[in-house]
């Protein structure tokens, strides 16, 4: 009876917070277990439409601020007509909690990434770099025609590592903020940010309002994305995590690729070509070169950092409830 009389009370109390955690706990290993194929991914159409607007609008050879001010209203123009039919949607559902976890779910595109990463390292390991490279250019932001080995190594290890925190990581901090709306909204000021690449010259001042705001609202979940890292690889990785070199305009992702470097004893960044324009990047680790070898540590490491996210979205409410029990003892 007094069980009963518990649960009653947890439910009136605490529904809302149990559901919520409930969706982030469905939403997180369907994401990573059975995603929608690319060409079904809201957010790559999304993306396809940024970049062509991006093309007609974007104008390097004008001031600027013009630049600026063009990239700020082609963002607008892009997120909020779609952003706010969402949020309309969602006042209205009867059921808001199936509407949140499809949002989380999309937002979550890239999450199943490590199973990509695993079929590009089996194409590199047995010579097939075309294969390779053809199916990591439909993940990444860089041109992967070009790339060796090395490079292949690289992106894939990269964007196993610092996916995450626009994925796993935001969707989790934004989602507890102020639920699936403000999670939408960051992703698709991210997506902006994946096609309009701000360390392309072109890109830089059309980009700039948007990638200083979205380096400002991911700045702690990167961070906590990075500590999640840092914990697997001991002082190493925790002196790269806690390092005070700046890498603007990629300062969240390189956090992560810098603690990912000092973990694995490799060597990340460096140059890399964006839609045929070659830019360079910092370098950061000591250690050699990767190469196909170094993908499944790389995974392996991924993984680990998601479980650990995963066991704390369990670990809150039980702890949650816990707490509620003893209070009424």
């Amino acid at each position: 009876m007094l069980e009963s009389q518990f649960v009653g009370k947890l439910v009136a109390l605490d529904g809302a917070l149990f559901e919520g955690f409930l969706i982030l706990l469905c939403a997180l290993p369907l994401a990573r277990l059975a995603p929608l194929p690319r060409d079904m991914q809201p957010m790559v159409w999304f993306g396809v439409l940024a970049r062509e607007l991006g093309r007609k609008v974007n104008h390097p050879e004008r001031g600027r601020r013009q630049q600026m001010t063009a990239g700020l209203l082609s963002a607008l123009l892009l997120i909020l007509p779609f952003w706010l039919i969402v949020v309309f949607l969602l006042q209205l559902a009867a059921f808001p909690w199936f509407f949140e976890f499809i949002i989380l779910y999309l937002c979550l595109s890239d999450a199943s990434f490590a199973q990509v990463a695993d079929e590009v390292h089996r194409f590199a390991s047995h010579g097939n770099k075309e294969q390779a490279k053809k199916l990591l250019g439909q993940y990444v932001s860089r041109d992967t025609t070009e790339l060796s080995e090395v490079g292949i190594a690289k992106a894939t290890i990269e964007k196993l590592v610092t996916s995450p925190i626009y994925g796993t990581a935001s969707t989790v901090f934004f989602f507890a903020i102020a639920g699936a709306p403000l999670v939408l909204l960051v992703r698709m000021l991210k997506q902006l940010e994946l096609v309009w690449p701000p360390i392309l010259p072109r890109y830089q001042a059309f980009c700039a309002p948007i990638n200083r705001l979205v380096s400002l609202l991911q700045y702690l979940p990167a961070w906590l994305w990075s500590l999640s890292l840092a914990i697997q690889g001991g002082p190493a990785g925790f002196k790269a995590l806690i390092s005070h070199r700046r890498w603007h305009p990629l300062g969240n992702a390189m956090r992560a690729a810098s603690v990912t470097a000092a973990i694995l004893h490799i060597e990340l960044g460096g140059a890399q070509k964006f839609q045929g324009e070659r830019v360079v990047i910092d370098k950061v680790g000591t250690g050699p070169l990767p190469d196909a070898r170094h993908i499944p540590l790389a995974i392996k490491l991924a993984n680990r950092a998601c479980f650990t996210w995963f066991a704390f979205l369990v670990f809150m409410p039980i702890a949650w409830t816990v707490l509620r029990y003893l209070q009424t003892l």
